[in-house]
């Protein structure tokens, strides 16, 4: 018996409109920033046919990625709210694979945008066994100070008694067949923009790292401090990473793709003395990206910013199997690695209308 677990950050699957670009610049779409309105009820006019006419294939575009990756079970981050979950699938998903994911879950939790983490489970997994939902928990309320998580490193950044999820820590309990798996739903603090001559990551990894320890301490608390020998895993975008491939040089030149590390940050937290092990890691090292980074040609990168980290118990019966990234929904302005470009879905734009700026990563564990 078996079960295909994936993960993808949707990149805002909202059903609202965002009319605050009118009064903030910075909040306009840049398409908007090419014209001057008169009012702001003609602005709210025009955003409207913005977002409509590009939302309709962007969410077939994200449709198509999650119907590729061919999960039993999807975590999913930046979702509105249920409402629109259900809307997203009846109106896109059905229209690909059919009745397919009946259950869903999710609880709007801490992100000051609204995007929230969700769970999409078929009935039955593609080899007949049921699915079944035993229960949700929100960590949302955790805060730094509850934790005994409030560090020297966060003054500056975060007040002991903020929440320490910057979205949710969404565990949610299943019965697949005969078998128990717990899953935990994450989505950690973005790495931001530099500030002060530092760079965003360096400057947010603090918060990220508190997230991480929090996510293993409440596992480790469940479970025992080794995992307790229990099937468990950590699915969703940690926005860190411990390698990427800057990319030099140009369209006419050719580029080259340099592997870097860069330390294991937050998600080394997880991974450490065999907590859990990052599955991605068993693709070669030039092909396990999932999001492409750039501010210009003076700043290109590839790295993994999407994880599955499970437990040993879920992956010592799966030693041979190799997770799948998907990322035939990526953009044409995405630069890919010598020998691992793909076919891009129909309508897929240079920079948009694409699936998500993230890539779905997904795998088949044993259950034995």
């Amino acid at each position: 018996m078996s079960v295909r677990i994936a993960t993808f950050n949707a990149e805002n699957l909202l059903s609202r409109f965002d009319f605050s670009g009118f009064r903030n610049e910075l909040r306009q779409d840049r398409v908007a920033q090419l014209y001057e309105f008169s009012s702001e009820a003609q602005y709210r006019q025009a955003e409207i046919a913005r977002a409509m006419s590009l939302t309709d294939d962007t969410r077939q575009l994200t449709a198509l990625a999650i119907a590729e990756a061919d999960a039993d079970i999807i975590c999913l981050q930046e979702v509105e709210n249920l409402d629109t979950l259900h809307r997203f699938e009846y109106g896109y998903l059905f229209k690909m694979i059919g009745d397919g994911y009946r259950h869903k879950v999710l609880i709007e939790a801490n992100d000051s945008r609204g995007i929230n983490l969700a769970l999409l489970a078929r009935e039955e997994t593609l080899d007949g066994a049921r699915i079944e939902i035993l229960s949700v928990t929100s960590h949302a309320h955790q805060t730094y100070e509850s934790m005994g998580l409030y560090t020297a490193e966060l003054e500056g950044l975060a007040h002991p008694r903020d929440k320490i999820f910057k979205r949710d820590c969404l565990e949610v309990d299943v019965r697949i067949g005969s078998k128990r798996l717990t899953i935990y739903v994450v989505h950690f603090k973005s790495m931001g923009s530099p500030r002060d001559g530092v760079d965003g990551r360096t400057l947010t990894m603090p918060v990220r790292v508190a997230e991480a320890r929090a996510v293993r301490q409440i596992i480790a608390k469940r479970f025992g401090a080794d995992g307790g020998g229990k099937r468990y895993i950590i699915a969703g975008d940690c926005n860190d990473y411990s390698e990427r491939l800057a990319i030099t040089g140009d369209r006419r030149s050719g580029y080259v793709f340099t592997a870097e590390p860069a330390g294991d940050g937050a998600v080394g937290v997880l991974t450490g003395d065999g907590f859990t092990e990052n599955v991605v890691a068993r693709r070669p090292e030039r092909d396990r990206w999932t999001l492409y980074h750039t501010r210009g040609p003076q700043e290109r990168h590839l790295c993994q910013l999407d994880y599955l980290l499970a437990s040993p118990a879920l992956t010592r019966t799966s030693r041979d199997r190799l997770p799948d990234i998907i990322r035939a929904g990526q953009p044409w302005r995405t630069l890919f690695p010598e020998g691992q470009d793909v076919e891009r879905y129909p309508r897929t734009g240079w920079d948009r209308p694409k699936a998500s700026d993230h890539c779905p990563v997904a795998m088949t564990f044993d259950l034995v």
